[in-house]
């Protein structure tokens, strides 16, 4: 959500800043509702300003024993005109909200223009893109030989998009969350949540899902929607409040089921689970002063990078161009690991510095030393990482030429020691 007074203030800037996003000349419209609204506004002073008049007038003249009915039918006039212009505004206000809504955040300065991913920034590459002395198999190959991964069962089961796990590949996929979000806990300072999986309307508006992408959520009846990550629930958490500002920054983890429709995504990626309907991650969310953003950025990004160091898992960090960045962002990082069964990059994890522009949706502030509200919070947020796109990551880095699955040394504990994967 932007500040329509910043807006006012420049709107030539503002113009400039949503043209890297693809968008023309909206200030013109914004500032015309602007205008008129602010036009409501002060028409609704000035007729308050003469009914209260109107009442002193009224008073004066009843002490005196004079009739008042002329000043009464006005008053009443004035009362009727008031409620008029009070829905005009409303009106008003809410239309410049929506539009407002609508519009994504503002880039940081060093976001490269381009249209897509074509145009992203390698920032950093830890590891070879290293490709076996056999030909590799993918994720879905490797686990249905195994017969540990069940692709057709599950769309009995649910439809498409959906998948079943058995035995060790389970257990697996459980360590490598358990092993993520205890990473993040003991090392990392983050503080471990367990969040709701349903949430309502104005949390989903809040993080900016709403009203942009519903149809990329799952709804229930009432009125909910199951969670797409666990940012929605995290970063509400300070929703509507004044956070003293020597508790920021807060930081947050929680590994969480998280739902998404994939409606833009019809024809890709349809075999096997990279992009799934339900599937676990790790989130990280940070509520920073804003002045530190910049940095919590850079440190939320090292967190995820630890993950995959620590899997021996070959990644580059990607600065994302303005045509990739996503709606909310300010600045994102697009961790990317080598799936040698691909033989591509593929992303498994994004850390965004939102800055103000989720917490203006929600209304959440920080006070400063003096006790008074300083100012909206920044908000940031990362996957620590996708847990499912990790255990794919595991699988096709770790195969062997068998068909058997290394289980790297760091997920062991959580193991039971099984260090092998193979067929049940």
């Amino acid at each position: 959500m932007h500040d329509i007074r910043l807006i006012r203030a420049d709107p030539a800037g503002f113009d400039a800043a949503m043209a890297r996003r693809g968008l023309a000349s909206v200030s013109f419209d914004l500032l015309e509702l602007d205008t008129i609204r602010r036009h409501l506004i002060a028409q609704t002073e000035v007729q308050q300003a003469r009914r209260n008049a109107i009442s002193k007038e009224i008073a004066q003249l009843k002490r005196v024993g004079q009739t008042t009915v002329d000043l009464e039918g006005e008053s009443s006039r004035v009362s009727v005109l008031l409620k008029e212009i009070a829905s005009q505004a409303a009106d008003h206000d809410q239309d410049l909200r929506d539009q407002l809504a609508g519009l994504p955040n503002i880039l940081d300065p060093e976001v490269p223009d381009g249209r897509d991913e074509t145009a992203n920034v390698v920032l950093k590459q830890f590891g070879e893109a290293r490709m076996p002395n056999f030909a590799p198999r993918q994720h879905f190959e490797l686990g249905e030989a195994l017969g540990l991964m069940e692709f057709e069962r599950a769309a009995k089961i649910s439809g498409s998009r959906f998948t079943i796990l058995r035995g060790p590949l389970a257990r697996l996929e459980r360590a490598l969350g358990q092993f993520m979000l205890d990473l993040h806990i003991r090392e990392h300072d983050y503080e471990e949540v367990a969040v709701p999986l349903m949430v309502n309307a104005a949390a989903m508006y809040g993080t900016s899902q709403l009203p942009k992408f519903e149809e990329d959520l799952f709804k229930t009846t009432d009125g909910r929607y199951l969670i797409p990550t666990a940012e929605v629930p995290l970063t509400n958490y300070v929703a509507g409040e004044i956070v003293p500002e020597a508790k920021l920054p807060i930081r947050f983890a929680a590994l969480s089921q998280c739902f998404r429709s994939e409606a833009g995504s019809a024809g890709r990626d349809t075999r096997g689970m990279l992009r799934q309907h339900q599937f676990p991650k790790v989130e990280m969310v940070s509520i920073t002063h804003p002045d530190h953003s910049a940095t919590e950025h850079e440190r939320m990004t090292i967190c995820a990078e630890r993950v995959l160091e620590l899997l021996e898992i070959p990644y580059r960090r990607m600065l994302l161009c303005a045509g990739d960045t996503g709606f909310g962002a300010a600045r994102t990082h697009d961790l990317e690991v080598w799936l040698p069964g691909q033989g591509a990059w593929r992303e498994i994890s994004s850390c965004s510095n939102m800055r103000d522009f989720q917490a203006r949706r929600m209304n959440a502030r920080y006070r400063g030393p003096d006790g008074k509200a300083a100012g909206f919070v920044h908000t940031l947020n990362g996957s620590g990482v996708a847990v499912g796109r990790a255990l794919i990551a595991v699988m096709e880095n770790n195969q062997q030429a068998d068909g058997s699955i290394r289980v790297p040394d760091v997920l062991l504990p959580w193991t039971a020691g099984v260090d092998v994967i193979t067929a049940s």
